[in-house]
């Protein structure tokens, strides 16, 4: 036998064994052995790359046995999910929860708030592409044990104005009945409003929020990455499902832990002697306490992140049995053999190459129209079942919350445990993704026969009476009140009409019992329509009048179905797109997928809602300074025609781009296939 021409085997591959007597057969101990935890694993025949850093769960050699239990997928799939949890109550929960309160605490209006909430996305768009493509290469855990840091210390920074603005001040209570004879509070003149220094926070809130962005972004970057590296192929949908959907659990936590604390008063150590309840108007809630909590729960995850090694016990090997399903656009072999991604430098061919990948474009595309209606419907929904059902706001809420978070979740595990029971390609993927969207559409359809009129409201829609006229609030019997435009505290009448105020009905008394209050002498509310010769112990309760519309259970039904085969799309789209780049761009290729997700969807979709929303406003808040505020009344029907129509279009565009990427997606070649698993058969790997 004679040595075949060319450079030795690298080391850590064992060649298939000599016959005995062979020359080229050597001594036990002269033979090349690998680095102890760590494997070099076949791309193409001939070419072996990558170390995979495998080792012990531990800081350095302190590595105790316990430790060892959770060295696994398993184990780093609870703690990436304990994050996703925590990063939801936060981001997703605790701010929007909060946000009104703030407003009030602050005096800070509608539009810098919603900077606030907007500051988190801005530092995701700015950080995603530089740390997905840095950390490819790196200690993904580590990055993740950066991630808890900055989290809990964008929490902890968010909650610092409380500690430094001061006690709570309430004054005085508006006055909310008809004042003929004394001096109502729309008596006020209008005065230019100074600036109060406690809108000078606006800057903490902004800050904590961008710090809250740097954490997350190597949460949805890396992490998911880590996941697919350390599974098979046909379980990295499952994994990947189930951390997105413990990434939902964390806004529900988040809405029912902070909706809970705003029954505690701002200063807890003012509560027994505060004069005001919740259900006064000037009450404001302990928001800070759950980010409080959170911060320093996000830090514990610090610990297990930072134990975790490079690459968890086995992933060469799970490396070594996949077969790349890149896009064949010859971008894998120019990311292998240019070995692109080592340095900074590499960064700007590394997006080309991304960017000229026309299945993943297509992807993206159509993860961000979805994205755009998922946050849409997150943020409007309470509002829609709100005004189209006449339900309370925290009542909507609720439903919205249960109709949105188990939905969202139970699609993106289902949709995990299909791919992964059913092993599908790409290819295969893709074409799931086509019909779940497709249904999606159908079922959309719910808005066109599930609404209601609006119901009678003095003012708006009916007159006074017969006496006033519609579009305004104002008639003869409630001139003398006085009544003001900015203190919206509905009440419905015997009639079974609503009315703007107690103050608008013309209420000049009221009355509580057990915490409920009637109204009474209200000159503006007529007789009872059904049983108008009886008399009943009230003239107007606060509240709404009850919706004579009973398509609230149907409309919770088909779009708990709408939401699930909307969110069946989204476990499946990160699968194809860890699919078709290279395998050296996964995780820059999420990296994109998030700032594209932001630009083109979570970030104008609540805009396009709200403009939608807004154009079938009839009845709008109007100050002492007539200025234009919120919107009280719409139009109800113009309202579910706009919102089925912005999520119409967005479902035809994602069946479009779906439809591009499955007909531009091509498999790699059987030939490069053949070679991969005859490079796997013939080498063996040391871990």
């Amino acid at each position: 036998h004679t040595r075949p021409e060319g450079p030795p085997p690298p080391r850590g591959v064992v060649q298939p064994s000599p016959q005995p007597g062979s020359l080229r057969e050597a001594p036990r101990s002269s033979r090349p052995r690998a680095p102890p935890q760590a494997a070099q694993l076949p791309r193409e025949t001939g070419h072996f790359q990558g170390v995979y850093e495998e080792g012990p769960c531990g800081w350095g050699r302190l590595a105790p046995r316990a430790l060892q239990l959770c060295n696994n997928a398993e184990g780093y799939l609870a703690a990436y999910s304990l994050l996703a949890i925590f990063q939801g109550i936060v981001v997703n929960g605790l701010v929007n929860v909060s946000i009104s309160t703030i407003e009030k605490r602050y005096e800070l209006n509608s539009s810098l708030t919603g900077l606030i909430s907007s500051s988190y996305d801005i530092a995701f768009c700015v950080l995603s592409l530089f740390v997905s493509f840095f950390g490819e290469r790196g200690h993904k855990p580590r990055w993740l044990a950066f991630s808890s840091f900055m989290l809990g210390l964008g929490s902890l920074v968010f909650s610092l104005p409380h500690f430094c603005s001061g006690t709570y001040h309430y004054g005085s209570k508006i006055e909310e009945t008809c004042q003929i004879l004394g001096t109502n509070a729309a008596n006020l003149t209008c005065n230019a409003s100074t600036k109060s220094s406690l809108s000078n926070y606006l800057y903490v809130f902004i800050l904590g929020q961008l710090l809250l962005g740097v954490g997350g972004t190597p949460l949805y970057t890396l992490g998911t990455a880590f996941i697919d590296d350390s599974v098979p192929k046909y379980k990295s949908s499952l994994y990947i499902g189930i951390g997105y959907a413990m990434s939902l659990l964390g806004p529900a936590i988040g809405y029912v832990l902070g909706g809970q604390l705003l029954n505690i008063y701002i200063d807890v150590h003012l509560q027994e002697s505060a004069e005001i309840d919740p259900d006064d108007p000037r009450w404001l809630g302990a928001w800070w306490i759950a980010f409080l909590l959170c911060s320093f729960a996000t830090w514990l995850l610090i610990i297990p992140f930072s134990c975790f090694p490079k690459h968890l016990p086995g992933t060469a090997k799970i490396q070594a049995e996949k077969i790349s399903e890149t896009h064949n656009d010859g971008s894998k072999e120019l990311v292998e053999d240019k070995n692109i991604g080592k340095s900074f430098k590499d960064f700007p061919l590394a997006l080309l190459i991304l960017l000229r990948n026309p299945v993943f474009m297509c992807l993206i595309v159509a993860a961000a129209t979805e994205a755009l209606i998922a946050t849409g419907f997150a943020t409007f929904l309470p509002k829609f079942i709100e005004h189209q059902f006449s339900q309370s706001s925290s009542f909507s809420a609720t439903l919205g919350g249960l109709v949105l978070i188990p939905g969202a979740a139970l699609g993106q595990i289902i949709s995990g445990i299909l791919i992964s029971k059913y092993k599908m390609d790409c290819k295969n993927i893709i074409k799931f993704i086509l019909g779940t969207c497709s249904v999606a559409l159908l079922l959309n359809t719910v808005f066109l026969f599930a609404k209601c009129g609006n119901e009678p409201f003095a003012g708006v829609s009916e007159t006074y009476n017969g006496t006033g006229t519609l579009w305004n609030l104002t008639a003869p019997c409630n001139t003398d009140c006085n009544c003001l435009r900015s203190f919206y505290y509905p009440v419905c009448g015997r009639d079974e009409i609503q009315y703007f105020s107690p103050c608008f009905a013309g209420c000049t008394s009221s009355t509580s019992e057990k915490r409920k209050r009637t109204y009474h002498n209200c000159s503006c509310v007529g007789k009872p329509p059904r049983l108008p010769e009886v008399n009943v112990a009230y003239e107007a309760i606060p509240g709404k009048c009850r919706a004579q519309c009973m398509l609230l259970p149907v409309f919770l039904g088909f779009f708990f179905f709408t939401v699930v085969f909307t969110f069946m799309a989204v476990t499946p789209t990160t699968v194809a797109i860890l699919r078709c780049v290279p395998d050296k761009q996964r995780s820059f290729a999420l990296g994109v997928q998030s700032l594209f997700l932001r630009l083109l969807g979570t970030i104008p979709g609540p805009i396009f809602f709200g403009v939608a929303i807004d154009n079938s406003c009839t009845l709008w808040d109007v100050n002492e300074c007539k200025t234009q505020g919120a919107c009280w009344v719409y139009d109800n029907t113009r309202m579910a025609y706009m919102l089925i129509g912005i999520s119409a279009a967005c479902k035809v565009l994602t069946i479009f781009f779906v439809v591009v990427a499955f007909c531009l997606y091509k498999a790699p070649s059987s030939s490069s296939v053949s070679l991969e698993k005859n490079a796997e058969m013939a080498s063996g790997i040391h871990v």
